[in-house]
């Protein structure tokens, strides 16, 4: 038995003949983070997180922020913030609705490398002694599998720069542009329309000029 693969995934094994090293594989994941993990998932500025809806409908979103934002707090759980995003709510509504959760942790420099983690996670209010500064939530999660993946195909990036939207020590962040372009200026609640009209009222899609030179901060 094997509590990583279903019938499905033994089909496209048993078809290529890599169902020895698939259990070989999957006999190195474990439930704890090593050294080796932990180092690399602290020093992470961003990963990749899948959730699942109550309908099973996936979705998988960007996290990012300063390394360290994700914090090895047991010995097979995570925490990370959740900062201001959108406004949609997908990750943290299904991590609220299901649990069921995917990260994954990608190195482009050199040498490449990404990590697997496959769990359960809850969401907690962003209170006591981990409050984490300009974070809405907090998500816990609880591993039960990690593994590595093999890294031939990652792209070698070696420019690491944060984003300037990134919270600062204060928690304070700057406003989006993205909620400035006029057809969104009807939806905003009443304390993001006062900040378009500080930042010099609505502006086009044509006239948006991304998200690389914030004006504003708080």
């Amino acid at each position: 038995m094997s509590d990583l693969y279903g019938e499905t995934h033994r089909a496209f094994q048993d078809r290529h003949d890599t169902r020895r090293l698939a259990d070989r594989l999957e006999a190195l994941a474990h439930s704890e983070f090593d050294e080796r993990d932990r180092s690399f998932i602290e020093e992470a500025s961003f990963f990749f997180l899948s959730t699942v809806d109550e309908r099973g409908r996936p979705t998988v979103s960007y996290k990012g922020g300063p390394p360290g934002f994700v914090r090895i707090v047991a010995p097979s759980e995570l925490v990370f913030p959740v900062y201001d995003g959108n406004g949609m709510f997908l990750s943290v509504g299904n991590i609220a609705s299901t649990g069921h959760v995917g990260l994954l942790f990608i190195s482009f420099e050199s040498p490449p490398r990404r990590l697997r983690v496959q769990g359960t996670a809850h969401v907690m209010p962003n209170e006591g002694p981990g409050h984490v500064p300009g974070a809405l939530y907090l998500v816990r999660v609880r591993a039960s599998e990690i593994f590595v993946n093999c890294g031939r195909y990652i792209h070698r990036l070696e420019q690491r720069r944060l984003s300037p939207h990134v919270p600062d020590a204060s928690g304070q962040q700057p406003f989006p542009a993205w909620k400035r372009i006029d057809f969104l200026a009807d939806a905003l609640n009443d304390r993001d329309k006062e900040r378009v009209a500080k930042a010099g009222g609505t502006i086009s899609l044509e006239d948006y000029p991304g998200e690389d030179s914030p004006a504003d901060r708080a």
